[in-house]
């Protein structure tokens, strides 16, 4: 037992997380491409940034309820992870019901725009810019074959897609951590009575020791 446990764990510093990062990145993305391509009155516009937002919200909130509740905190983890599942849904089926290409996971586009560690969305249009001139300007791909022509939206759509997939892992092996130090080290209640108990242990001692100099003072 660690006699100097806290009773309230480090917690916070999402900002620094990763996935949180990434995360972030997509609801900046997700907002320009639903206000380019899907109409802003449709529900799917809605549930695309709703399900976008939530996924920045609750690895936040959940970082921040770790101090107290590592349970919260893992069951906020897997609600971020799943909006962002229903995200990646959302953009395959934009490409699917318009007969466009979503790119298989050795297209060398994917790990192009990995390589490039976009940090804002501006980036990533950069990067979309780069790739349509690239093929259109009549230039072989990045597999040094000739590929037909890419729209913007399959571009844009696709990007976001690769970038749901680090994130969705990301949050996989956050998961996972958070899961087995639950199992390990247990909950607030858990910490609590580690921490009540080690005190009520130190009480008697602190108690003797005192009584044990007063009575070598007289």
């Amino acid at each position: 037992m660690n006699a100097n446990e806290p009773l309230i764990t480090k917690h916070g510093g999402y900002r620094k997380l990763k996935s949180f990062q990434v995360a972030q990145l997509i609801y900046d993305l997700t907002v320009r491409f639903c206000d380019r391509y899907i109409a802003k009155r449709s529900r799917t516009h809605d549930q695309m940034v709703q399900a976008a937002r939530s996924g920045v919200q609750n690895i936040a909130e959940g970082s921040q309820a770790s101090g107290t509740s590592k349970k919260t905190e893992l069951k906020l983890t897997n609600v971020a992870r799943a909006s962002l599942e229903e995200l990646r849904l959302d953009y395959e089926d934009f490409l699917r019901q318009r007969k466009l290409p979503i790119w298989n996971r050795d297209d060398p586009r994917r790990q192009s725009l990995i390589d490039r560690r976009c940090v804002t969305a501006d980036n990533v249009a950069q990067w979309v810019q780069e790739e349509h001139g690239r093929v259109l300007g009549g230039r072989s791909g990045l597999s040094g074959q000739e590929q037909p022509p890419s729209t913007f939206p399959e571009l844009a759509a696709n990007a976001a897609l690769v970038l749901l997939a680090v994130a969705c892992s990301l949050l996989d092996r956050q998961l996972s951590a958070q899961a087995k130090a639950f199992e390990t080290e247990g909950g607030f209640t858990e910490r609590l009575y580690r921490v009540r108990s080690e005190k009520r242990s130190l009480g008697p001692v602190s108690t003797r020791s005192t009584k044990s100099t007063t009575s070598t003072k007289d």
